[in-house]
């Protein structure tokens, strides 16, 4: 069947696309949103505040920060501080995306961006590569974030209902999986300039700043990172103004 006779894809055939094609990430999500289940269980939260968290906040790797540091009797504005670093690599996110959404109604970008993880934007950031006159490109982004959503809320009630009866859990070396599911994502994204200056600054930074007490080189890197791809992002983004070809 040639391209011009093709069906045109529909906004649910679009957000099934989006969901079916997030499975991979679905896979490697779902273990860290079992680790994180237990760890509240083990710590002074109630197991119905994780749910809440992981509900109203999304967002794994601050989930587990604030976690340790809510057992460690931090204050609520280190808490606040300390996650809303760790997140800032979204801006560079946003940075990329914006374009292909910048059209959609309030209500659209405030549930996308809602919805957005770093896996859905390896997923979305490929799609929009492949795609970049999709009409139903929003309802494709929508089958990524809310799968990913669905799977981190029923993950995370997994271990928070097997947590205290099977504590062993912890030790099981799962939270090997986050670590190979981040890698996955960052990897492919490294041929495009801001990404990998994003990704070698803060990989410099993180090394030469490991010594610095309460983490406080990792989230300087965070930092780093995240200037430098936003740096890079609007040098090549005036650079293609001109006419320019930046790599």
């Amino acid at each position: 069947m040639s391209q011009s006779t093709r069906p045109q894809p529909t906004r649910l055939s679009s957000f099934a696309a989006g969901a079916r094609d997030t499975i991979p990430m679905l896979i490697g999500a779902a273990p860290f949103g079992m680790i994180f289940g237990t760890l509240v269980t083990a710590g002074p939260l109630a197991a119905w505040q994780g749910q809440l968290m992981s509900m109203g906040v999304f967002a794994g790797s601050s989930q587990f920060i604030a976690v340790g540091l809510v057992a460690g009797q931090a204050g609520m504005l280190v808490i606040w501080l300390t996650t809303f670093i760790v997140n800032l690599r979204h801006m560079l996110y946003a940075a990329t995306l914006l374009p292909h959404v910048a059209h959609l109604p309030a209500r659209w970008r405030w549930t996308l961006g809602f919805l957005m993880t770093d896996e859905t934007f390896a997923v979305m950031n490929g799609y929009y590569s492949r795609h970049r006159e999709q009409p139903h490109g929003h309802w494709y982004f929508l089958g990524s974030g809310l799968s990913m959503y669905i799977n981190w809320q029923t993950w995370t009630l997994v271990g928070l209902v097997f947590g205290a009866v099977f504590p062993q859990l912890q030790s099981l070396g799962l939270d090997y999986a986050m670590v190979a599911t981040f890698i996955a994502i960052v990897v492919p994204q490294l041929n495009r300039l801001p990404h990998f200056g994003a990704a070698l600054a803060a990989g410099i930074f993180a090394y030469l700043l490991k010594d610095l007490p309460f983490k406080l080189g990792l989230m300087a890197a965070v930092m780093i990172g995240v200037a430098t791809g936003l740096a890079l992002s609007r040098w090549r983004g005036a650079v293609q103004a001109q006419g320019g070809n930046p790599a």
